[in-house]
């Protein structure tokens, strides 16, 4: 009888990735057949980048966007896992509650929780965000490829906020 492939879903806004992000991505790889990075729309945060560009600032993993409840997205790609970085207890409280939602909306998904990487454990797209609008250096806490478009987005908002 042949497996059933093992496939996990990442999901998150990655507004933008930052290499906390990647991280986690990276640690789910050996553990699944296959991964997907789905980039979602998060109704209670204000994204900077649009989903488009999120997907694009991710290219380098497999990658895919949806704008409807996760679980659905889990059983259209088969997917038996969603895979969640965890940085501080106060990311549990949301995470596990997010975790048995999905779980009774589907059943045939677990949640894997994956705790950051300590030289990760600070780190937020929120972060990264507040750093590059007032003008610090990201270059740690980003990936190289797409550092360059993140400090431009990012100041070009600010540029705009400044002269309404």
């Amino acid at each position: 009888m042949e497996r059933q492939q093992r496939i996990a879903v990442v999901p998150g806004s990655f507004d933008p990735i930052t290499k906390g992000h990647m991280d986690i991505i990276r640690r789910a790889k050996p553990l699944f057949d296959k991964v997907i990075v789905l980039v979602v729309i998060n109704a209670v945060k204000n994204p900077c980048f649009s989903l488009q560009e999120r997907v694009e600032l991710i290219r380098a993993s497999e990658v895919d966007c949806y704008k409807g409840l996760l679980v659905d997205y889990v059983k259209q790609v088969g997917a038996c896992a969603i895979v969640k970085g965890l940085r501080a207890v106060s990311d549990f409280e949301y995470e596990f509650q997010q975790a048995l939602i999905n779980k009774e909306l589907y059943s045939g998904v677990e949640t894997v929780f994956l705790t950051t990487s300590a030289v990760n454990q600070y780190l937020s797209s929120s972060v990264v965000k507040q750093i590059a609008s007032l003008g610090g250096d990201i270059h740690p806490f980003v990936p190289e490829q797409v550092h360059d478009r993140i400090v431009r987005r990012l100041r070009q908002d600010e540029e705009q906020e400044n002269q309404q």
